[in-house]
């Protein structure tokens, strides 16, 4: 009997009420202090005054979470940094030499005189005159180790001591190089986000990546080069004593001794001692403030270590000068006239007001403990992210729309009741990702245009089935309980595939790709909770309301429910012309290659924005004198641009082995291309370095290939090894198409068409998945009919669901083509010709593989049921 209990109800309902109810805020845009993320979004696209009042009234009581909009909606700044932590080490032994000299000072009548020796950064080496007195030597250095700080190497020392003839070799341990790293990473992380916190930016991501990287988004700040401004300067603050003062540069300082420039005296230089008296690492403050006569100073105080030993210094060095460095620039050489006691002093110089004001920032988040490559850095401005905003909600709106309509002139009140499910599961996905606190990106949006058009599809597979289950005159609530049950293995299965690609982008993806994961992940579990229990739940209330006898599942039929298209007819034909274009594809990658984006070569991509037409040629020749090589230009045309918005793209290939394009070049073409054009502007700028991008290609393979490993692993579990096979056949029919007409038109192939791949290997096995499993339940059923027979009904019964579900997704994701703006346009063609490429294969190639292969047919030898042929007569 067709019912649900009261307490699944209850359970049902109280999901969607609490989703929902997460979700309101979004739908209000309501502020709420320390969420203000979609806020800052709307406020950058400019906020009405109603919608400001109404934003600020939002009762206390109600949820507060919001959405987090990615930067490529809201605009800001992000980094991917690479900290040296090699420098920690040579830092770490170098200090290390004053303590080394003394004691072996101490046992000079055994060793003899001590001279210490030039070595690769890391290693600290001292010879000894007298090699006979080695022992005593060692004895004496190995007691200035002491114990590692870490749970991981209890009782290791931090230092390795060791002899060769007369030279004794320091350097740090193995458990010490690995203590070290991770208080260089943690000590980065927390510096940072102090400098960043420094600026009251909203919401900021800082985060560790792998063993040595740092992930820095800031929304709200002006460019990544503003942002590198603020974390990228180490602020290195030392005292170190004076050895002499000099005009020329590059004269020989001495042994261990360095030449730094005057910061407020031109042309004049000071030699120094390498080793500092105090660096900024033991300053515990530092404020803005103003000397005695009024100019721009610098306060600070050192910790009770920092005190003494610069009290200590300055007692024993009365009248002798020393240097206040910064950054390996003087920023002033006073002589001592008295003992400084107390730990606190005032740097001066020739400093503005804002200036002093950031060095106090920077000095009091403290030094960085080393310098940081950075290998990756975008810009998104606020507009092109509010345009973003725009172009992606119209686009999402057209696609609900049209897929509401679809389903409700489809499968009328049922079509209804599966539209009231997909407005749910929108709400759904909008709670879900309130209450977990993610990200919504621009693949983002399409992950969620996505959702909602394969959202029908677990609908589409269990009003099909209904419809089927009605002609065998089982009475409606019937036929209706056995379309759920005999529909859930196929749309778990199918799910279950989707859901694994979506994993693994989430594991070996980053940023907005990450973003789409997630989107993508939530979307499938909210679709499937909402087609198996929300949409059953208002078909059960609407049966009991009165007798249904007699009633059919009325609505627009795209295919015949009495077709038999022999499929396999013309095999030869459509095989022959699947491996056609396949080897077409093939052919065209190798010979013409992809038009790669910077992910993966490397460069700088900047996006221009002008009142005036995009003259190429003027490009081209204003900045072709500033010899950065290999430079693309290619005008972006979109229907969504003003009439008097021009937009172009510019790439500049790499021009170094590790970090990014530097701010100095971005600038550079900058201030060339506003020579040609005075009205333009520079919405986005892109950067990756060579080291990364070779490092996303490796990434991106090891995806595609996890996935399909992955996939191919669970469908062999779920139902045979040919299944299997003709499976992952289809896939790579599938990717290799795609990527074929990627290389026939020299798309830019990028990190999201990876992602739009993998999406595209979860889609095909999600339709090639529908129809084997309707295969293995037909085997059992007709176990007397040839393979090609099973096979050709399989897909004919499934031909209904086939169509209806590539058609609402092609329609969404053709809405999101043609209005959702050029940023998005590559990720979202790829997707869409995967789903037509995917639909074919699943038809046309899986199975044909699955024939070719043969199945095994004794299911249970033991059965003495009689088998049924095609026309239901038995045998």
């Amino acid at each position: 009997m067709l019912q649900i209990s009261r307490w699944k109800k209850i359970v049902i309902w109280g999901l969607v009420a609490l989703g929902l109810y997460a979700a309101l805020p979004n739908a209000f845009y309501a502020r709420v202090e320390g969420h203000n993320d979609a806020v800052a979004a709307i406020e950058s696209a400019g906020e009405t005054s109603e919608r400001a009042a109404a934003r600020d009234a939002w009762p206390s009581y109600l949820p507060t979470g919001l959405v987090n909009l990615g930067l490529d909606l809201r605009g800001g700044a992000h980094l991917l940094g690479e900290v040296e932590v090699g420098e920690v080490y040579a830092a770490r032994v170098d200090t290390l030499w004053p303590d080394v000299r003394d004691a072996l000072r101490d046992e000079r009548d055994t060793v003899g005189t001590i001279r210490r020796l030039d070595a690769p950064d890391g290693l600290l080496r001292v010879r000894i005159s007298q090699a006979d007195g080695m022992e005593t030597a060692l004895a004496a250095v190995r007691a200035l180790a002491s114990p590692v700080v870490s749970l991981t190497a209890a009782g290791q020392k931090d230092y390795v001591v060791a002899a060769n003839n007369d030279v004794i070799t320091v350097e740090l341990s193995e458990a010490e190089k690995a203590a070290t790293d991770t208080r260089t990473m943690q000590q980065s992380l927390e510096i940072i986000r102090r400098r960043v916190d420094e600026v009251g930016t909203r919401e900021p991501t800082i985060q560790r990546q792998g063993e040595d990287r740092i992930l820095i988004q800031v929304p709200g700040i002006g460019s990544a080069s503003e942002l590198k401004s603020l974390i990228g300067t180490t602020a290195k603050l030392t005292f170190n004593p004076v050895v002499g003062q000099t005009s020329n540069p590059d004269q020989a300082p001495g042994a261990r001794n360095f030449i730094a420039p005057s910061l407020d005296q031109a042309g004049v230089y000071y030699i120094l001692e390498e080793t500092p008296v105090v660096s900024g690492d033991e300053l515990t403050d530092s404020q803005p403030a103003f000397d005695q006569n009024g100019r721009p100073a610098v306060t600070f105080r050192f910790n009770p270590t920092g005190a003494r030993k610069f009290g200590d210094y300055t007692a024993a060095n009365v009248g002798a000068p020393f240097a206040i460095v910064l950054d390996n620039e003087v920023i002033s050489a006073p002589r001592i006239n008295e003992a400084i006691r107390g730990g606190s002093g005032q740097i001066t110089g020739n400093f503005s007001v804002e200036e002093s004001t950031e060095l106090s920032v920077l000095l009091r988040a403290g030094a960085l403990p080393a310098k940081i490559n950075f290998l990756e850095e975008r810009t998104i401005g606020p507009e092109l992210g509010a345009d973003s905003i725009e172009a992606g909600k119209l686009a999402t709106m057209v696609a609900f729309g049209a897929v509401l309509i679809f389903m409700g002139v489809s499968y009328g009140l049922f079509g209804i009741f599966a539209n009231i499910a997909l407005i749910i599961n929108v709400g759904l996905l909008f709670g879900l990702l309130s209450m977990i606190g993610a990200t919504l990106t621009l693949p983002g949006i399409a992950g969620i245009v996505l959702t909602v058009g394969m959202a029908v599809d677990a609908n589409v597979l269990v009003f099909e089935r209904i419809r089927e289950e009605l002609k065998t005159a089982k009475g409606v609530g019937r036929a209706i309980e056995l379309g759920y049950e005999k529909a859930l293995s196929a749309i778990i299965d199918a799910n279950i595939t989707t859901f694994i690609t979506a994993a693994i982008l989430f594991i070996m993806g980053s940023g907005p790709v990450k973003g789409f994961a997630v989107t993508l992940a939530l979307g499938i579990m909210t679709s499937v909770f909402t087609a198996i229990f929300v949409t059953r739940a208002m078909v059960v209330m609407w049966y009991g309301r009165k007798n249904r006898k007699g009633w059919t599942l009325k609505g627009l039929k795209l295919v015949r429910d009495d077709t038999t298209v022999d499929f396999f007819k013309v095999a030869k034909v459509t095989f022959g012309f699947s491996g056609a274009m396949v080897v077409v594809a093939l052919v065209s990658f190798l010979m013409m290659g992809l038009n790669f984006g910077i992910d993966f070569r490397g460069g700088t991509t900047i996006r221009t924005q002008s009142e005036s037409a995009v003259d190429v040629a003027d490009y081209r020749a204003a900045l072709a004198p500033l010899g950065f090589g290999d430079v693309s230009i290619t005008e972006v045309f979109d229907p969504n641009f003003a009439e008097n918005q021009h937009v172009a793209m510019i790439r500049i290939e790499a021009q170094d082995d590790v970090s990014s394009v530097a701010p100095e070049t971005i600038q550079t073409v900058e201030d060339a291309l506003k020579v040609v054009d005075e009205s333009i502007t520079f919405p986005s700028v892109e950067s990756v370095g060579p080291k990364v991008s070779g490092e996303l290609i490796k990434t991106a393979i090891y995806a595609v290939v996890a996935a399909i490993a992955a996939v191919l692993f669970y469908i062999w579990l779920r139902f045979e090894w040919q299944f299997a096979v003709g499976a992952v056949v289809a896939l790579v029919h599938d990717i290799a198409i795609t990527i074929g007409i990627f290389a026939i038109f020299k798309i830019q192939f990028d990190l999201t068409i990876i992602a739009a791949l993998l999406t595209i290997v979860g889609y095909s096995l999600n339709d090639t998945v529908v129809v084997f499993d309707r295969v293995r339940e037909n085997l059992r059923k007709y176990k007397k009919l040839e393979l090609s027979g099973v096979l050709n009904m399989s897909i004919n019964e499934t031909l209904a669901r086939t169509v209806m579900t590539s058609g609402t997704t092609l329609v969404a994701l053709i809405a999101l083509l043609v209005l959702g703006g050029d940023v998005i346009r590559g990720f979202v063609f790829a997707m869409t010709l995967g789903i037509v490429v995917g639909t074919w294969s699943s038809v046309f190639v899986a199975s044909n593989i699955l024939l070719w292969l043969g199945v095994k047919r004794d299911w249970d030898k033991k059965d003495p049921t009689p088998g049924i042929q095609s026309d239901g007569s038995a045998v």
